[in-house]
């Protein structure tokens, strides 16, 4: 017996109630997802159930189609993406700087290359369900497709430097304007194979470095931690080895939530002594240079851990390294980093700006046995709607930071954790050390589209556009468009057989060409061409075309490429000045 869309209607909004009020009140995690289940089970009733009756009254009436992109995606249009595209070019140009060869996967895997290396945040993943007998995901970064893919290499390769560029999929609570959302882009570095002791560790931190310099995102700090080092405190402090993961995630929220909403995560959540929680607030409060390397070691207690004492001693060969790569002035050895992610087994880090954490959010708040921050600094989410069609509660993007722009960490177990499970029984299978870092392409986004719109920056890289005074001329002009574009000078017209001279130069100011080429009948039998400069700037926020009394200058026709890139405006272009 179906049940009425109406009747569901009722349950569903007394299903996402209980669900809210759950939430609201911090009931207990497994009641919470019985509840969300429960109400997507009804919600897909609902759905099914409305469109049987759609399908009944087809031909009635039609219903409007809402135009709007998929919840946490979003279109880029022409001058975003000349902007993304730029950011792209410097990135790509550092990693074959710096010795890496491009790579492709899938934008899906099978569902089980997925699960289990995500820790926490395994419910992120997008579950694309039965796919022609396959279970599929969309995949979550570009680590876990990477070690896929060298475990089915065999890993005959011990060495490689490798970088991928592409899309992922978090089905994750979208903030879009801090470029946090479900549909997004990574760039990944990573070197794989042995080698001596930290050294592709300090080439990967040197990258990254010097691709945010290039990007020019202003300040920038590259916290730097351990693995081994934090797993030694959770055990020195007596955190049981079954709670290490766990504990780990909670304490990776120190840079969004103060200490003592952390604390009870651990010990109201988590199920923490709190007399251990606090042990470790006295270590995690700690962070800064060479110089907390000192005082770590000086730790008896801590050097006496087998796995502490051997991530102190990386992070001193590390060091060195970094000064001589002359970037130990952007590096912060933070110790609250912990890096959720389950395959993290050495060095971990996370480049951040001024716009990562929350608006008025102080990390080091309540750490250092000043009072505790009031509840009201903390970032607030929204009280949730009433259910309409989302499931999720909305987030008042005022109070939530970009994030880190970049982040990575060595994992040497991840390759070897796939050939282990593909090798037949019995069979032995090698690892195989990596090491890597993704850069948040639409975060990096979010933080120059503002400076980029603010300076005035171009959206085409078109440096020539060929008029013609008078009779069209548009065979003459298709002819030198043609060649200049055969010469790799970016070259347009407007294609209208006998355009006027105002509508072709307005088609041309409209993307700051600043070469205007116009053609007329005799000066093209005497073999000239005139070529006029345009120039803009920025006048109370707005580009204005600076007016000049130059008429043009002629130039013959036979010298026309090599006068275009004798100019200081091309040659300014071709060095990525982008005026």
């Amino acid at each position: 017996m179906s049940t009425s869309a109406p009747s569901l209607e009722q349950q569903v909004a007394e299903q996402t109630a209980l669900f809210n009020d759950l939430r609201l009140q911090g009931g207990d995690a497994g009641t919470i997802d019985e509840a969300k289940k429960k109400l997507g089970e009804l919600k897909k009733a609902l759905a099914l159930t409305k469109s049987e009756g759609g399908a009944k009254d087809a031909g009635k009436k039609r219903e409007r189609l809402l135009l709007k992109t998929a919840k946490g995606t979003r279109d880029y249009g022409p001058g975003e993406m000349f902007c993304r595209e730029h950011i792209e070019r410097i990135v790509k140009d550092c990693f074959t700087t710096y010795g890496g060869s491009c790579l492709d996967t899938p934008i899906f895997e099978r569902k089980d290359v997925l699960t289990g290396k995500y820790g926490e945040d395994a419910k992120l993943i997008f579950d694309l369900m039965d796919q022609g007998g396959e279970q599929l995901a969309l995949r979550y970064d570009h680590t876990v497709p990477l070690a896929r893919y060298l475990a089915m290499m065999g890993g005959t390769n011990t060495q490689h430097k490798l970088w991928q560029v592409g899309k992922v999929y978090r089905r994750d609570n979208p903030v879009m304007s801090k470029g946090r959302m479900r549909e997004f882009s990574q760039a990944d570095f990573d070197i794989s194979g042995i080698w001596d002791p930290m050294i592709p560790d300090a080439e990967v931190l040197s990258l990254l470095c010097t691709i945010l310099t290039k990007l020019d995102v202003g300040e920038f700090t590259v916290k730097l931690n351990h693995r081994k080092i934090l797993d030694g405190i959770f055990e020195v402090c007596g955190v049981p080895s079954d709670k290490i993961r766990n504990i780990s995630s909670a304490v990776d929220k120190l840079d969004k939530l103060p200490w003592a909403e952390v604390k009870k995560e651990m010990t109201e959540e988590k199920g923490l002594d709190p007399a251990v929680a606090d042990r470790i607030g006295e270590y995690v409060k700690h962070k800064g240079g060479p110089e907390l390397l000192d005082q770590l070691l000086a730790d008896a207690t801590l050097r006496a851990n087998p796995s502490a004492k051997q991530g102190l001693q990386d992070m001193g060969t590390l060091f060195r390294l970094l000064k001589s790569y002359k970037v130990i002035d952007k590096i912060s050895f933070d110790m609250s980093l912990a890096r959720g992610l389950d395959y993290y087994t050495g060095i971990i880090y996370e480049a951040i700006v001024e716009a990562s954490a929350p608006p008025g959010f102080k990390a080091s708040a309540s750490l250092t046995g000043a009072p505790e921050a009031p509840a009201a600094e903390a970032p607030k989410k929204k009280a949730p709607k009433k259910a309409k069609e989302d499931e999720e509660e909305e987030i008042d993007e005022s109070q939530v930071g970009v994030g880190s722009i970049a982040a990575g960490g060595r994992y040497d177990g991840l390759v070897g954790m796939f050939a282990a499970a593909a090798a037949a029984e019995g069979k032995k299978s090698s690892g195989l050390p990596c090491i890597g870092v993704s850069i948040g392409m639409d975060r990096i986004f979010a933080l120059l589209w503002p400076k980029w719109v603010e300076r005035g920056m171009r959206s085409k890289e078109t440096m020539v556009y060929v008029m013609a005074a008078g009779d069209g001329l548009l065979e003459e002009r298709v002819q030198l468009v043609q060649e200049l574009r055969e010469v790799g000078i970016k070259t347009d017209f407007l294609a209208k057989a006998k355009p006027k001279l105002p509508a072709q130069f307005a088609a041309g100011e409209k993307d700051e060409v600043p070469f205007a080429i116009i053609l007329g009948a005799d000066e093209l039998k005497a073999g000239l061409v005139t070529v006029k400069s345009q120039r803009w700037e920025l006048v109370d926020g707005k580009k204005a075309k600076i007016e000049s009394a130059d008429k043009g200058s002629q130039v013959k026709r036979s010298e026309l490429v090599d006068w275009l890139k004798s100019t200081e405006v091309f040659k300014e272009w071709g060095t990525g000045k982008l005026v």
